[in-house]
């Protein structure tokens, strides 16, 4: 039931994205005095609309995206008399950018917000891996399994040292045994070679205290970068009963440089995965043949609302709405991809008129003829058809071969 519920909010989030999306050009279209006709979320036959002024407002049978009509998008486009001056084509072209990455800018502030509220809420992904105490276990596992990694369950005699000695989640490990722990697998590496009373500085909530751990002396997997095997040799390490935190919270102040940054990361892996998706099409067929799902194989919007119910379902809500975060910045920076029909499309077409009619004014000649879209129709209609074969590919992997949280 929280699956289900975690795949509608998400799909609600997503149809929310959408409308704010649209709403940024028709916001910003009015502000500059341009006519908007228009502004609808779906497509296909109306279900319900309102007129306010001369806008039309309503919802549409599909719910596959939107859109926002505003009078004389281009040159071509025909404009009654007295709605000449409101045209589109007729502003200025920085004006006219600014209406076109509205949607863009849109989804950025969203997701902007999102990580935000999440850093002073559920807290951000541990992506430096800092050693953030997160789940105090009731004991250190006396023994591991080398084939499965798994740890024998606690009994009464095995020993709590975290619990013990007061760790609480949240806690940051400064230094184990007098050395300095910047990561959390420094501090493991530290830990397995301590035994018995080692002192633990930590930091909480702003303040330093060094805690006396009674390290217990355990079996584990000596080399735990190597493949799980029958082959590992197990031996007696040094453990506390203690799992890192995934996420890391923030107060007010502290959240904003933290969403930056998080921010900065999750641009970087945007445009990264955009670089590779036209290599991921042999991972999503390998998918819909019944191969195994390539985890970082795109995904459409069936497939991270279906991530998002998983996501609900195991209670990392952090992930969730990180997710939710991601999609915004993706749908972002791809629309604003230099090609048609994306938002991106029209604003490479505006900016060259731009430099072309002052190159042309640079030379004495007169500003040239309006770009003829109907001459880009072609490149427009074979993007189109990618694009769309693109997302049919991804929605069915979805479908058939979902990605699964591991």
């Amino acid at each position: 039931m929280v699956n289900v519920l975690g795949v509608v909010l998400f799909a609600l989030g997503i149809g929310i994205s959408v409308a704010l999306h649209e709403f940024g050009h028709l916001l910003t279209a009015k502000a500059f005095g341009m006519k908007v006709t228009r502004y609808f979320i779906g497509f296909g036959p109306k279900i319900w609309s309102f007129r306010r002024g001369e806008t039309e407002y309503g919802l549409k049978v599909i719910p596959a995206g939107g859109f926002c009509e505003i009078v004389g998008m281009t040159a071509l486009d025909e404009v009654a008399p007295e709605d000449a001056p409101r045209a589109f084509y007729r502003q200025k072209t920085w004006k006219r950018v600014i209406v076109l990455s509205a949607g863009s800018i849109t989804h950025f502030i969203l997701g902007l917000l999102i990580i935000y509220v999440a850093a002073i809420s559920l807290g951000l992904p541990n992506t430096q891996n800092l050693p953030i105490a997160g789940e105090i276990s009731q004991c250190a596992q006396a023994t591991q399994d080398p084939v499965t990694g798994k740890y024998s369950p606690c009994t009464a005699s095995d020993p709590a040292p975290a619990k013990a000695a007061g760790l609480q989640p949240g806690d940051r490990i400064l230094s184990v045994a007098g050395k300095p722990t910047p990561t959390y697998n420094d501090m493991v590496t530290i830990t397995r070679d301590a035994k018995g009373p080692t002192p633990f500085v930590v930091e909480r909530d702003g303040r330093q205290l060094t805690l006396s751990v009674d390290v217990a002396t355990v079996q584990r997997i000596l080399d735990p970068t190597k493949p799980l095997g029958p082959n590992d040799k197990t031996g007696p390490v040094g453990a506390i009963g203690m799992s890192p935190s995934a996420t890391i919270s923030y107060g007010p102040i502290a959240a904003f440089g933290a969403t930056g940054v998080f921010t900065g990361q999750m641009f970087g892996a945007v445009w990264d995965g955009l670089k590779a998706l036209p290599t991921k099409i042999p991972a999503l067929l390998t998918a819909i043949a019944g191969g195994q799902r390539d985890a970082d194989a795109p995904v459409s919007v069936v497939g991270a609302s279906l991530i998002g119910g998983q996501a609900a379902d195991r209670g990392l809500w952090w992930f969730f709405v990180i997710l939710l975060a991601n999609l915004n910045f993706f749908v972002g920076v791809f629309n604003l991809l230099p090609l048609l029909p994306l938002d991106g499309g029209h604003i490479a077409v505006n900016l060259y008129e731009r430099v072309r009619d002052a190159v042309r004014k640079w030379r004495g000649k007169p500003a040239g003829a309006p770009v003829d879209y109907v001459k880009l129709l072609p490149l427009t209609y074979l993007l189109v058809l990618l694009g769309g074969a693109y997302t049919l590919l991804a929605i069915t992997a979805d479908i058939v071969n979902p990605i699964k949280l591991g």
